[in-house]
């Protein structure tokens, strides 16, 4: 049984813990607060962008990002935090882009399947994996800004251009509140438009009229839509984080004073044993005393 120090001593230390956690899911709070108004703010100039881009289809617009080609090599861009602390928010993203290898590319070779990893855990997770990683982890969140997430976009959208990599898939975590985090896996390239919204869509335009050429303005605005809708994905998975952070330190807080609880009883145990013990030996120690008289 440990000793009436020892479990001062955890006391003390799961208190300090606490205090920490406590510490952390406050300052999680407090940025998640700036992350939510960041992406809800985004999330309507982005719909609206992807609207046009779906009406546009009605034209038959032309662009090398809507031309699918055969599928010989796949880029996987996964989105995770720089941090640890925050639950499975991480992990299950990781988990969630082998099994999308596993299941969708399971007949394209290791070799042509490309990863690049956002974050340091999904660099960390693989790194020994038997898949290219192009660069070192992308820390976009130290630098959270359109301009900065743009340059990241470009390196995407040049190399499918160049034809280094045929799709792109991206696996991230999407925010729904402060508790939920939905695991998504989208294509991000080749385009895929939705027909079946073009003719239920409440636009009652169906034609337009391009000035200056149709194919100069589809030539700039296609990239546009999808900088911003990489830059919203890049939101989703900074506001999910925070949001899951500020959930783990709130049950490691509840945790910590489930244990300190557990830890005064046992204390209160043992001291309540040991002053016994102390009576006991007393009067031991007196009865012997007055039988040796």
């Amino acid at each position: 049984m440990p000793s009436l120090k020892d479990i001062r001593n955890r006391i003390k230390s799961v208190q300090s813990t606490q205090q920490t956690t406590k510490a952390m899911k406050l300052v999680a709070a407090s940025k998640l607060r700036k992350a939510q108004e960041l992406i809800f703010n985004l999330r309507p100039y982005s719909k609206r962008l992807s609207d046009i881009l779906h009406h546009l289809a009605a034209t038959d617009i032309q662009s090398p990002f809507l031309e699918s080609r055969p599928i010989q090599k796949v880029l996987l861009v996964v989105v995770t935090s720089n941090k640890g602390l925050c639950g499975a928010f991480n992990n299950a993203i990781c988990k969630l882009a082998l099994h999308t290898i596993q299941t969708e590319y399971q007949n394209i070779s290791s070799t042509n399947i490309i990863i690049l990893a956002i974050g340091k855990k999904a660099h960390d997770f693989f790194r020994k994996s038997p898949y290219q990683i192009i660069g070192e982890e992308y820390d976009v969140f130290h630098h959270l800004s359109f301009d900065y997430v743009s340059q990241l976009a470009n390196l995407i959208l040049e190399g499918y251009l160049n034809q280094k990599w045929d799709k792109v898939t991206l696996v991230y975590n999407s925010f729904k509140n402060i508790v939920v985090q939905l695991r998504m896996v989208e294509t991000f390239l080749p385009i895929t438009l939705n027909k079946i919204e073009i003719s239920h869509s409440n636009f009652a335009v169906k034609n337009y009229l391009f000035e200056p050429e149709q194919e100069i303005i589809i030539s700039q605005l296609v990239p546009v839509i999808l900088k911003t809708n990489f830059y919203r994905i890049i939101l989703d998975s900074n506001a999910a984080e925070h949001g899951a952070r500020m959930v783990a330190m709130d049950k490691a807080t509840e945790n910590a004073d489930a244990l300190i609880k557990e830890l005064r009883l046992q204390y209160n145990k043992a001291r309540q044993a040991s002053i016994t013990k102390e009576i006991l030996e007393i009067v031991g120690g007196a009865e012997a005393l007055a039988t040796s008289n």
